[in-house]
């Protein structure tokens, strides 16, 4: 009969995720997921098979925490606005978080389409939202959401690597200038264009 874990799966993933969420993931070892736990690294393997599993169990508890800190935007209005927000704000608290989640080196880059397509429950809501909220038609409401979520990201990733911080009243200038920039050009009917070069080669 195998020996009852000491811990169980909540517990310890609740210990690698406080672990992650100061150290970064690089700091996610045996030995120093068991010192958090206020043990030898034993108990952690009657649980999970190896600490791949473990990283897994840390990602998506990571990406649980992120949504749960985004819903809080759907208390305001306009709800998509503080969505771009709550991210930023998520960047600056929880630095290491979002680079896990959001800033991860990728061997095999893919489209943005599969970044979005990763971002789960928080863009189809964000979409569903920019639809409701400012009467787009899905493809529009898509588009909007991408680009807006392009430039959100990069103030996120200035905050989580301690680049800039940034008060609330900017984040909320930035962001509802790019909203508005972009949502002028949807309503517009510009349609995407690919962008020209300035200079030919050899001038």
């Amino acid at each position: 009969m195998p020996p009852k874990p000491k811990f169980t799966r909540e517990e310890i993933v609740a210990a690698a995720l406080e672990l992650v969420s100061a150290k970064g993931m690089e700091a996610l070892t045996s030995r120093d997921l068991g010192a958090q736990l206020g043990s030898s690294a034993r108990p952690i393997f009657t649980v999970f098979r190896n600490m791949e599993e473990v990283q897994q169990a840390v990602q998506q508890a990571a990406m649980e925490r992120f949504n749960a800190f985004a819903q809080k935007a759907m208390q305001y209005t306009p709800a998509f606005k503080q969505f771009g927000m709550q991210m930023i704000l998520f960047a600056q608290e929880e630095p290491k978080l979002f680079q896990l989640l959001f800033m991860s080196e990728n061997e095999q880059a893919g489209s943005l389409e599969h970044v979005f397509a990763g971002l789960g429950e928080t863009a189809r809501v964000c979409i569903e939202v920019i639809e409701s909220d400012y009467g787009l038609a899905p493809q529009d409401a898509e588009r909007l959401f991408q680009h807006v979520w392009i430039h959100t990201f990069g103030i996120g990733a200035l905050c989580a690597t301690r680049v800039c911080r940034f008060s609330e009243a900017e984040i909320n200038e930035m962001l509802g200038q790019d909203f508005m920039a972009m949502m002028l050009l949807v309503k517009s009917g510009a349609q995407q264009t690919t962008v020209k070069p300035v200079l030919k080669t050899g001038e």
